[in-house]
């Protein structure tokens, strides 16, 4: 039985769906109306009240009947298709006859009328009812009943206060109308206030109503009706009501069997929502618990779902891993157990924001200092996690976006989100609560979110309410961080103070390589480039004017190094002195350990001759000679090889490989390979171009990014491996090749995936860059055009050997001599009056400067080339961009 009165019975159990249902009115009685509300927006209407013991009737027939097994009969059927019969407790017409208990007790009045005489049911009942009114009961007391008569409140004026005032203690009520599934009509006992309220924290499949006034229901919305009807409809139930938003009344449903709410989660007839998650007062971690059971089992509303993280093994969802960097207040580099660096974004929190515009355009813009809150989030974050290990459970991958699909908003990688504990504390929740991150707002059915969004949503409302950080009315904290990095006057002010300081502490912010790092030094509020004394560290690969310098070898490893053992973490340094860069060079220790000697004794750096006067010397030596003594990396290879032999190689495109004269200072660029690794790049290429053969790429599958690395199609046909510098257009896609130094604009069709067996890591790239020491070319488009054809003429494909003779911004400066003969490459090129002499002013390249200048004598008296018309520098001045 579900309802009354009429009396509706449900008929059978359900089966796909919601029974058929049937209305039977009792036959040969009547019982008072009940209550009826005038109908909205009829003026001529009005609230008609209930007759005296109609309640009380409709009282008794609901606790006798609701929820148990009848059994019933049809005597009667009008045209208008309304049924007439007799309801019986039980399977069969033996069981307690519903109208004879209803008269005997006398809440009903026998239709006296049209009886007929031989009709034994009609006669009982009329018996039943002389017997009750002889009794005196139910309608037949003294007194006409009025006190039976409810006052029903449909309205409240003001619903707030109303549900403030019950402080969230359970009211009894009897549900009378399920709208649907998450939203019912309840009876607010013993006052008889009538209201509608919603189940906090959920959402049911409803029935949208269209223009014409018809419903359409949405996938399940019939079922989860049903579900709520079949265990609350006209039940006796405690209700807590929780908050009242716009005039909504939400609340939870307690029934003796449990509550409906987690029920209707758990079997997938609703969703969890968080704007009424947040009042829901028996704990939102059920909800979610709930939730999470009926998407797992995949029921009902669920039957498509598919988690967020399917695709990931159990141990790529959950991991432990070293913290090593954090990124902004929102992020951090962690190390895996493989030695993988991983970058991991907390899930659901949003770092601290800058709100409008920039004030000063003309300052450079540093968020971590110049936006409020972000360096408070990001020092709370680097204290608690640095270096220390964390549970890391991913919640999902949010996918890579373009410029284009967020409407200019910067695009941004495939990121990993995830919740990461320490010591059983959330980390993103804690960062939430002190105000130093806001909880991201997701639509309704974005399921890429925090596994502990609640609590976040917890945390953020007691940080605004106790005014922490962001939402603290205060003045916004101001950090006046100075940079003088590369700033020569300011270093040269700094220096003497930080001298005179011995050991001062600071947090390295930045590692450029092995031993050039960026420190913040609290005390004196400032940013400063730290070069490591005593030590020559392999020089990593840099993005020059002229294209990319090469990485040294184990310049990689070293950073890695220095990177792991200090970086983010507080330091003590020592400053000596400082370069003409305005960068501070000396010592840094961490923990006792000082950088220098460490990258020496792990074989990644070579004691430099600046080392004798310091007190760490006799250290560094001993750290170089146990290095020595392993027989391992940088210790026992020279970083500078003097007469290296070296294969230019040009067998793909001279021009840009080797005959790339660059005009602003009047060098001449060429790309070499080490003839020790040649052997090594013919051997990877050969394998490559096996495997593409045995496999062949599909054109057009590859999404070129800039950085990343790839193989290109040349145009012999081949695949080279090279590095995208740029994208125009899928069509113009500017691509360097790593190992032979030329560059080209190609279609991305011409590009695919560079195996990982292929990588840099396998074999670093092959072309190294270098220029011409001493020389200098002219500016003259004909003069230029003339010197690099003569060098492509004298050195391609031809073996040399090269000498570095010192360093330059771009690249090394080199001497070049022919293999066989010996002869200076670039002294040729002067002695035939095809450049200039540049002279330098170091000590020890004073032999080779003068023999260089000996040569362009001969040459200007012979007149040849350039000094054809004689010393042309005489008669232009600077500015025409010539120079001795």
């Amino acid at each position: 039985m579900k309802h009354y009165i009429s009396t509706h019975i449900d008929l059978g159990q359900p089966r796909g769906g919601p029974p058929p249902e049937r209305q039977i009115n009792l036959s040969n009685i009547r019982a008072g109306a009940l209550a009826r509300r005038a109908v909205q927006g009829q003026t001529d209407t009005k609230d008609t009240p209930d007759e005296p013991w109609a309640f009380q009737a409709r009282e008794f027939l609901r606790k006798k009947v609701i929820g148990k097994e009848v059994c019933f009969t049809v005597e009667n059927k009008t045209p208008q298709g309304r049924e007439y019969g007799m309801v019986y407790l039980g399977k069969d017409t033996s069981g307690e006859n519903i109208a004879e208990s209803l008269v005997t007790e006398g809440l009903a009045t026998v239709r006296r009328e049209g009886i007929r005489g031989n009709n034994p049911e009609q006669a009982r009942l009329c018996d039943l009812e002389d017997q009750a009114k002889a009794a005196k009961k139910g309608l037949w007391t003294e007194g006409g009943g009025a006190h039976t008569v409810r006052e029903l409140k449909y309205t409240i004026e003001n619903p707030r206060n109303f549900v403030d005032s019950l402080h969230q203690k359970p009211v009894n009520a009897i549900i009378e109308h399920v709208r649907d599934g998450c939203i019912v009509r309840a009876l607010l006992l013993p006052d008889y206030y009538l209201v509608t309220v919603m189940l906090s924290g959920i959402k049911c499949p409803t029935f949208k109503r269209d223009a014409d006034g018809s419903e359409t229901p949405e996938p399940f919305s019939a079922e989860a009706k049903f579900f709520t009807e079949s265990r609350l409809l006209q039940r006796d139930v405690q209700i807590i009501l929780e908050s009242c938003p716009n005039q909504v009344i939400l609340g939870t449903i307690l029934h003796p069997n449990g509550n409906i709410t987690e029920l209707l989660l758990k079997e997938g007839f609703a969703r969890c929502v968080d704007w009424s998650m947040a009042v829901y007062t028996q704990g939102a971690e059920k909800l979610r618990a709930a939730e999470r059971s009926a998407k797992e089992h995949k029921v009902r509303i669920w039957k498509d779902y598919v988690a967020p993280t399917a695709n990931l093994d159990q141990k790529d969802r959950q991991f432990v891993a070293k913290v090593m960097q954090v990124v902004n207040a929102d992020a951090i580099v962690v190390k895996l157990n493989s030695g993988e660096h991983k970058t991991i974004h907390l899930s659901s929190i949003r770092p601290p924001r800058l709100e409008g515009e920039v004030q000063d355009k003309d300052k450079r813009f540093r968020p971590l200092y110049d936006i409020p809150y972000m360096f408070e989030a990001r020092e709370f974050l680097r204290k608690k996690l640095i270096g220390k290990k964390v549970n890391v459970t991913v919640d999902y991958i949010r996918a890579a976006t373009s410029a284009m699909e967020t409407g200019g908003v910067p695009a941004f990688p495939e990121r990993t989100c995830a919740t990461v504990t320490i010591g059983g504390i959330n980390i993103a929740e804690a960062l939430v609560s002190k105000g130093l991150a806001t909880v991201i707002r997701y639509r309704q059915d974005d399921d890429q979110r925090s596994s502990h969004y609640d609590e976040l949503l917890a945390a953020e409302a007691r940080a605004i309410k106790n005014g922490k950080g962001l939402h603290s009315k205060k003045e916004v904290p101001i950090h006046r961080v100075a940079d003088i990095s590369g700033e020569t006057q300011k270093a040269k002010q700094f220096l003497p103070f930080l001298q005179r300081a011995g050991r001062s502490e600071a947090v390295v912010e930045y590692v450029f390589s092995g031993s050039r790092l960026k420190l913040y030094m609290p005390k004196e509020t400032c940013l400063i480039t730290f070069l490591l004394a005593g030590i020559e560290c392999p020089r990593g690969s840099r993005n020059m004017p002229s294209g990319m310098q090469v990485a040294e070898p184990y310049s990689e490893e070293a950073t890695i190094f220095t990177k792991e053992l200090v970086l983010q973490r507080e330091v003590e340094v020592e400053v000596e002195s400082m370069d003409k860069a305005g960068n501070f060079i000396g010592w840094l220790h961490i923990e006792g350990v000082n950088l220098s000697v460490a990258l020496v004794d792990n074989a990644l750096s070579k004691v430099h001759f600046t080392a004798e006067r310091s007190s760490y010397y006799k250290t560094l030596l001993s750290a170089e000679e146990t290095a020595r003594q392993r027989k391992e990396k940088v210790s026992l290879v020279e970083i500078q090889h003097p007469d290296v032999d070296v294969f230019l190689n040009t067998s793909l495109k001279f021009t840009d490989l080797a005959g790339k004269c660059d005009g602003l200072h009047g060098d001449v660029h060429f790309f070499v390979i080490l003839i020790c690794a040649g052997t090594k790049l013919e051997s990877l290429m050969e394998s490559m171009r096996g495997e593409i053969a045995a496999q062949p790429l599909v054109e057009g599958s590859f999404t070129p990014r800039r950085g990343d690395f790839c193989i290109a199609k040349f145009g012999d046909g081949e695949w080279y491996r090279a590095r995208i510098e740029k994208v125009e257009s899928p069509a113009k896609v500017h691509v360097y090749y790593i190992d032979y130094g030329n560059r080209e604009i190609l279609s991305s069709t011409r590009l695919a995936a560079l195996s990982p067996a292929f990588s840099t890591r396998t074999l670093p790239p092959q072309a190294t860059e270098y220029t011409f020491a001493f020389i200098q070319v002219p500016q003259d488009e004909d003069a230029r055009t003339d010197a690099v054809d003569s060098v492509v003429r004298d050195i391609q494909n031809t073996q040399c050997l090269l000498n570095v003779e010192y360093s330059g911004i771009v690249c090394p400066h080199v001497t070049l001599q022919f293999a066989d003969s010996k002869d200076d490459v670039g002294l040729g090129l002067v002695k035939e009056g095809l450049v200039m002499v540049d002279v330098r002013k170091e000590k020890h390249l004073q032999k080779m400067v003068t023999e260089y200048l000996n040569g362009q004598e001969s040459a200007k008296s012979a007149r040849l080339n350039i000094w054809r018309y004689g010393d042309f520098r005489d008669d232009d001045a600077d500015e025409f961009g010539f120079r001795r």
